[in-house]
């Protein structure tokens, strides 16, 4: 009866958790960088630490009731070193975003939390070597969703069941990806409108509504496999990466805010933008398919081994 009421609490304070991030992410955040850019481009320095407390909030939730370990804030800590440490050495030397797929792997074993926390503190971190700027806040926020919705979506509960391939278990966010591109084909057929392509907007536009169905649909219970981390890897990354680093673009590359946006502007944006995105989801896919099965059983032995999280 006590177990049980336990097990009740954790629960409750996990969704506890799970709905202050949600609105730290969606509402707070993007509200901050919002008024960050209206202040100046100058000021992103002060916006990324607003960020990193905002980051901070809900995984200092989870030590509410409890004193918190060494050996967690160690793991959390090594997640985000080796994040920035393999960035930089790919962008020196290979060709590849394995950042982006080491900040998915992060969030599928620590939680949602804990991964927006590695993927903000490592983007950070990362620009102090390749360049701060008006973009950083926006890059901390993109590497911190993929990692919170990448702990939302999938499983990761039983060790036998990491290679669980049973495509009933994707089917659902799959579908509703496909049914999110068929829609956006179709849109372009009715209202073609000015660009005359259809690999613009209506991919990121359509594509986010489809993810978010998709991980709406299967939270929990996609199986942590190399087709489905490779899948969901890209698809995030170009949707939500891709997308609002676009817009990124054209906020920070005007003059004075919001005095030279405009529809058209956007549109060229995300056609020309569509193939670096699509590189970039690609590697960060590769990497995910190759690595990432074998390195979340490590930190799931790592967290059975030490008892983090339990």
């Amino acid at each position: 009866m006590a177990e049980n009421c336990n097990m009740t609490r954790a629960e409750a304070a996990r969704r506890k958790r799970t709905m202050v991030s949600a609105a730290l992410i969606f509402l707070a955040m993007p509200l901050t960088i919002f008024l960050g850019m209206q202040l100046g481009k100058s000021k992103f320095m002060i916006v990324s630490v607003i960020l990193l407390i905002y980051t901070m909030l809900p995984f200092f939730m989870v030590f509410e009731k409890r004193k918190p370990k060494a050996r967690e804030i160690v793991l959390i800590a090594m997640m985000s070193a080796l994040t920035v440490v393999l960035q930089l050495f790919c962008h020196i030397t290979l060709p590849l975003q394995i950042g982006t797929a080491m900040i998915i792997i992060s969030g599928i074993s620590l939680g949602p939390e804990a991964g927006f926390l590695i993927g903000a503190v490592a983007r950070f971190v990362c620009n102090f070597y390749m360049g701060q700027g008006p973009w950083t806040p926006w890059q901390m926020f993109c590497w911190g969703i993929l990692g919170f919705l990448a702990g939302l979506a999938f499983n990761k509960v039983d060790m036998d069941e990491l290679k669980s391939r049973h495509f009933k278990m994707i089917m659902g966010p799959v579908l509703c990806v496909i049914f999110a591109i068929l829609a956006a084909y179709v849109c372009y057929q009715i209202w073609p409108g000015t660009d005359g392509t259809f690999f613009g907007w209506r991919l990121y536009v359509f594509g986010f509504f489809g993810l978010l169905a998709g991980v709406l649909l299967q939270r929990k219970r996609l199986p942590v496999d190399g087709v489905t981390l490779a899948v969901f890897t890209f698809v995030t990354t170009f949707v939500l990466y891709g997308g609002i680093m676009n817009i990124c673009a054209l906020v920070t590359s005007s003059g004075v805010p919001g005095a030279e946006l405009s529809i058209e502007q956007m549109r060229v944006l995300y056609i020309s933008g569509a193939p670096y995105d699509a590189y970039h989801a690609g590697t960060a896919a590769l990497c995910v398919f190759l690595f990432g099965n074998s390195i979340i059983k490590k930190l799931e032995r790592i967290k059975i081994k030490y008892g983090i999280y339990k």
